[in-house]
C-alpha cells in the first residue's frame, strides 16, 4: 500500500517479514478464533493473520488506510473494518455482535496511548481470550516488572493482577516505516480466570496502587495519607514504612480489603 505515515496517529508501519511472520508464529491464529486487530496500518500483520483464521475485525482510525486494506483482503478472507478510534469501542459489546465468546485482539499500538489502550482492553477482560501487543520496549519492560525494581509501578501492578504478562522477544527500529527512536518489543497477556482475580472493590484498589506510586521516595504511611491510615496498613500486614515498590501485587489486594 505504502501509505505516507502520519505522525499525529504515531504511525510507524512494520514492514519487516521476519518479524511479521514472528508476530503471527506467536499468535497461532486458528480457523475458529475472532481475531481482531488494532491500528492494522497497511496490513502487515492484518493478510497473514486474515489467511490464518478465515475472518478478523480491524479497527482503524486513519480513514485513507481502509480502501487499501478492503480491496486486498477480498480474495484472502473476510475482513470487517471499523473506522473507530479503540478506546470508543465497548471490546465485550463487540465480541458479542462478533458472536464470539472470547475475542484474541492484537496490533502495533501507537507508543504515545499504548498505556490507556492496555488499561481500555483489560477492562473488558472477560471477553477477552489473549491479547499480543507490539509496543516500546520500554513499555514492556514496566509491564513484566517484579516488585523491587526501578521500573515496577502502577502499569505492573494494575495489569498483573488481571493478566498473565509474558515479553515475547524485541523488534528493531529498521523493522519500521519510519524507524522510530527506540526498540519495540511483543507483549503477550493472558487474562486471569475468574478465580484468580482480585478479590476487592476494582475502585477502591486502582485509587490505592495510584496514590502509593504517586511518590515513590516516600513510604507507604505517607502515601496514603487520607486514604488508609498506618493502622489499617499494619492490619494488613504490610509495614506502614515499606515503600510501594517492594509489594506484590497480591499485597495490594490486602490494602483494598482493609
Amino acid at each position: 500500500m505504502n501509505a505516507k505515515p502520519k505522525k499525529h496517529f504515531g504511525q510507524h508501519f512494520l514492514h519487516d517479514r521476519h518479524y511479521v511472520d514472528r508476530i503471527v508464529g506467536a499468535i497461532a491464529p486458528r480457523p475458529a478464533d475472532t481475531v481482531v486487530e488494532i491500528g492494522p496500518g497497511e496490513g502487515a500483520m492484518t493478510f497473514p493473520l486474515l489467511k490464518a483464521a478465515g475472518r478478523l475485525t480491524a479497527i482503524e482510525l486513519d480513514a485513507e488506510l481502509i480502501p487499501g486494506l478492503e480491496a486486498r483482503a477480498a480474495s484472502i478472507g473476510q475482513l470487517q473494518v471499523i473506522r473507530s478510534d479503540i478506546l470508543k469501542v465497548d471490546i465485550s459489546r463487540l465480541a458479542t455482535e462478533l458472536g464470539a465468546e472470547r475475542l484474541r485482539i492484537a496490533g502495533n499500538l501507537p507508543y504515545y496511548i499504548s498505556s490507556p489502550i492496555l488499561f481500555h482492553c483489560v477492562d473488558h477482560a472477560a471477553a477477552i481470550e489473549d491479547m499480543h501487543f507490539m509496543l516500546q520496549k520500554e513499555v514492556v519492560d514496566r509491564m513484566a516488572a517484579a516488585p523491587g525494581s526501578k521500573i515496577y509501578g502502577r502499569l505492573s501492578v494494575m495489569l498483573q493482577l488481571r493478566c498473565q504478562v509474558t515479553p515475547l522477544f524485541i523488534v528493531p527500529p529498521g523493522a519500521f516505516r519510519p524507524p522510530p527512536k527506540v526498540d519495540s518489543a511483543v507483549v503477550r497477556m493472558q487474562p486471569l480466570p475468574p478465580e484468580q482475580l482480585p478479590d476487592a472493590d476494582s475502585r477502591r484498589l486502582h485509587d490505592i496502587v495510584k496514590a502509593a506510586f504517586a511518590q515513590r521516595r516516600k513510604t507507604l504511611g505517607n502515601t496514603l495519607k487520607g486514604t488508609l491510615e498506618p493502622a489499617a496498613i499494619s492490619r494488613a500486614g504490610i509495614d506502614p514504612g515499606c515503600r510501594a515498590e517492594t509489594l506484590s501485587p497480591a499485597d495490594f489486594i490486602r490494602l483494598a480489603q482493609a
